[in-house]
């Protein structure tokens, strides 16, 4: 089951790859030359803005993933599906950030109808990794030993906070695509500068627990 565990993350860590990696394939090379290619080249600085953020998210969403996934021993069949729903949703984001990059910018609608398209996805990335965590901590059989399975549970309420600030961040672009796009990435900085850590438990109590089973 260790090979297992390793596999899915492996497998797991090619998806977040190719994702970074078609993020960036989305930046355009500037059509203007000679005097007018830096005008060129300010003149998409909402792609710029749009990768920066969505970079970070995802980032941040590995980071999550790989630690959740150093502290499990093993998996079963509905943790498979828990994570390729995980990725299904993580893989739309290149898409939403083009979409929000090319209409950032304009001022019939579609700018606020781009924002919210691409938080209502940021939203469904936290309701699915809330699930993801949700259904590892409900028993905690996937944990290894020494993770304190009752301080794991009670980190739901901190994991579940993406699935409160996103949906504000779809309300947020009705008003202003632009300020949402800094939500997202004041979103991220946080949980970049706040990771929740799985709390261990302590050597004695290990020990003590192994001896009570032995006897």
């Amino acid at each position: 089951m260790g090979n297992e565990t390793g596999r899915v993350e492996a497998f797991s860590d090619g998806v977040f790859a190719v994702i970074i990696t078609i993020l960036v394939l989305e930046l355009k090379v500037p059509e203007e030359t000679g005097s007018d290619f830096w005008h060129g080249v300010r003149e998409q600085w909402p792609h710029y803005a749009a990768y920066v953020v969505s970079f970070l998210i995802i980032g941040v969403m590995w980071v999550n993933h790989h630690t959740i996934f150093s502290h499990l021993k093993k998996i079963d069949r509905p943790l498979l599906f828990l994570n390729l729903l995980v990725l299904m949703v993580v893989s739309v984001v290149p898409y939403t950030t083009n979409v929000l990059a090319e209409h950032l910018m304009e001022e019939d609608g579609s700018a606020n109808a781009a924002a919210v398209l691409y938080s209502a996805v940021t939203v469904a990335y936290a309701l699915a990794f809330l699930a993801f965590w949700w259904y590892v901590t409900r028993v905690g059989h996937l944990f290894h030993e020494r993770v304190d399975k009752e301080g794991a549970r009670a980190t739901r309420v901190r994991f579940g906070l993406g699935a409160i600030a996103y949906p504000l961040t779809v309300l947020l672009a009705f008003y202003s695509a632009t300020l949402t796009l800094v939500a997202h990435f004041l979103v991220a900085i946080y949980y970049a500068a706040n990771q929740i850590p799985i709390p261990l438990v302590v050597e004695e109590e290990r020990l003590e627990s192994a001896s009570d089973i032995r006897k």
